[in-house]
């Protein structure tokens, strides 16, 4: 039976649902640990930990707003008290920067208040999220950062969503040639078209979006959410211990 000191822990954030969600329940199923992050719906973040449970994993539950960069030294020490009553731990070993909005507007009418809004929730978080997490990631960690087959290809009405996960990608590079001494890891996962909430369901609602991705994906269909869920358990799995600094798309080979 495993101890607290060798079961892994694993932070997402944007967990109570989505593709947040559904990585943590994979993740539970291989035996790890999750901390599980909401902004204002307590309620699924307590419903997704009662799934993790159920899958025989550990989990607890905590509020954090991507979008308040003030609030992340706050959610560290949170996070901090949590690892030492729940696990009697000072270090968890997988960070997942997941949480994120689709916002659709054309360039010609996005916003300064879209963009910037989209700046702080998927650019902006990532980089002081982590960076105030630094402390709390144990040596030999992963860092995982989710982007979008949409910053490799393009589709009207993304332009500034794609320019954040853009960025993103470069961030990882970075972030993994300079924590490469602790030995953290750091890649990019990029999903494609993926049957969600995303962009107002926009894919899994339009069956002529629905139809017109598929069309032009290699496997013949859109993406599940289970896709996501369960590459992302391979990534964080032990054989993904030699991949680093790269941007792995999990989109069935859309747009080849």
């Amino acid at each position: 039976m495993s101890t607290n000191a060798d079961r892994k822990i694993a932070l997402i954030t944007g967990s109570s649902r989505g593709l947040g969600r559904n990585m943590a329940l994979h993740l539970a199923r291989q035996g790890v640990d999750v901390v599980i992050t909401y902004r204002s719906h307590r309620d699924e973040a307590e419903a997704a930990a009662a799934e993790v449970i159920a899958e025989g994993a550990r989990a607890v539950v905590l509020q954090l707003d991507v979008a308040d960069s003030t609030g992340f030294a706050g959610f560290a020490d949170a996070l901090k008290s949590a690892l030492g009553q729940q696990w009697q731990r000072d270090r968890f070993d997988y960070l997942v920067n997941n949480a994120g909005i689709g916002i659709y507007a054309p360039f010609a009418d996005t916003t300064e208040a879209q963009f910037d809004e989209l700046f702080r929730i998927h650019l902006k978080a990532p980089f002081f999220l982590t960076q105030a997490l630094l402390p709390l990631i144990a040596d030999g960690g992963r860092i995982l950062n989710v982007s979008s087959g949409l910053a490799r290809f393009s589709m009207p009405g993304f332009a500034a969503y794609a320019a954040m996960k853009g960025g993103v990608e470069v961030l990882t590079r970075f972030m993994a040639r300079e924590l490469g001494d602790r030995r953290i890891t750091v890649n990019t996962l990029a999903p494609g078209a993926i049957e969600t909430d995303f962009a107002g369901g926009m894919v899994r609602d339009t069956p002529q979006v629905n139809g017109a991705i598929a069309d032009q994906t290699a496997l013949g269909r859109v993406g599940l959410p289970d896709d996501i869920g369960a590459a992302v358990a391979a990534l964080l799995s032990d054989g993904g211990r030699w991949i680093n600094g790269q941007r792995i798309e999990v989109a069935g080979g859309i747009y080849l």
